[in-house]
């Protein structure tokens, strides 16, 4: 078996655990022996239990002696909820170990290659590199920045529009689209909505249309408009944003029902949405989804936070008067507007799904 498909085969089996890891990596191993035989496999199928490379080693057992381990991480090098895995590595006596990625987690980050390579073991990275890269954007950025990846998801008509003037919105896509989108709810670690959103709609934002775990979600909310009965605050580890000005006793009212409460620094109500991604990076979520409404989504682009979009965008024709899925981003020409790059379409029904990454011009600075 060639280094490409091996690696290939790990990042299938690193997929499998999808929506169970986080704030851990996707990781999936692969053990070959001498003869090019896989003997081993492995991925990290939860937080807490053995990781993959320790996984695909048990499997090989003596065959692995002398073989190839190949991983989509780098293995790492500190004792956290499990042993170091580049001690399973050494002890097992592989000879090379064939990676995609090095781990910019500041506990490993390099030290992991390090370890193999004293101990004799060849060391090769940057195989399948970009399909790595990408399966691990949440926890990759989240490492790299100290902040989720945050992800902007509409579901609206073709020309931009995700409600109708009296504010009806159900359901401007389809069954699939809608199966998709609760799809990735399920592999997020939490989904932010304005108070407008919880005011209007009361959504309970959890999974529904597939099997998976809830999102936390993160009601944004600087001036607490909102009642603490709303359905959100119902989730599983609901969270409040709102800002450190706003009435300590109201703030309270949420914290006795169990929502965790982010009092945010702010100037008249309005605290920058850096800080709010600032707190969930420390709290471990490494993925948000932004699904409402068009001011949250609007300030999101407006202060640069937004790193991806999902667009759903349904073949319908709402009209001038419908509500426009993003609020005003202040700009005032087209040089000043953010750009999708890297774009790509999947058709879902009768629906189009467009995702890429947010691209900002440069400061005139």
């Amino acid at each position: 078996m060639d280094d490409a498909k091996a690696l290939g085969r790990a990042l299938v089996l690193a997929a499998r655990g999808r929506g169970r890891v986080s704030p851990n990596p996707l990781v999936g191993a692969v053990v070959v022996d001498r003869s090019g035989t896989v003997v081993g496999e492995g991925w990290h199928r939860r937080v807490g239990g053995p990781h993959a490379e320790v996984e695909a080693l048990r499997a090989a057992g003596e065959s692995a002696r002398g073989g190839t381990l190949f991983c989509n991480l780098e293995p790492c090098s500190f004792h956290g909820r499990t042993p170091p895995c580049v001690e399973a590595v050494v002890a097992a006596g592989v000879c090379r170990v064939v990676c995609a990625l090095q781990d910019p987690d500041p506990r490993v980050d390099g030290r992991g290659f390090r370890r193999l390579r004293e101990a004799g073991i060849e060391v090769e990275v940057g195989v399948r590199a970009v399909e790595a890269e990408e399966q691990n954007a949440a926890y990759l950025h989240h490492r790299r920045t100290g902040r989720p990846l945050v992800v902007l998801k509409l579901g609206q008509s073709l020309d931009g529009r995700i409600a109708t003037a009296s504010g009806a919105s159900r359901w401007i896509t389809g069954e699939p689209a809608r199966r998709h989108a609760h799809r990735w709810r399920s592999w997020t670690d939490a989904v932010a909505v304005g108070a407008g959103t919880v005011i209007a709609d009361d959504p309970a934002l959890t999974v529904r249309h597939v099997k998976g775990r809830d999102p936390r979600p993160i009601v944004v909310d600087g001036r607490l408009r909102c009642p603490p009965s709303a359905k959100v605050f119902g989730g599983r580890e609901p969270i409040l944003a709102t800002s450190a000005s706003a009435p300590e006793e109201e703030r309270r009212r949420f914290a006795e029902r169990g929502v965790e409460v982010w009092a945010l620094a702010d100037k008249g109500g309005t605290f920058e949405l850096g800080e709010l991604w600032a707190r969930a990076g420390e709290a471990g979520l490494t993925s948000v989804l932004v699904e409402g409404g068009r001011g949250l989504a609007g300030a999101a682009l407006r202060t640069r936070s937004v790193d991806r979009v999902m667009l759903y965008i349904a073949p319908r024709l709402l009209g001038g008067d419908a509500l426009p899925g993003v609020g005003d981003l202040g700009l005032e020409s087209l040089a000043e507007t953010p750009i999708i790059e890297q774009a790509r379409t999947r058709r879902l029904g009768e629906d189009l799904l467009y995702t890429g990454k947010v691209v900002y011009p440069c400061s005139p600075d």
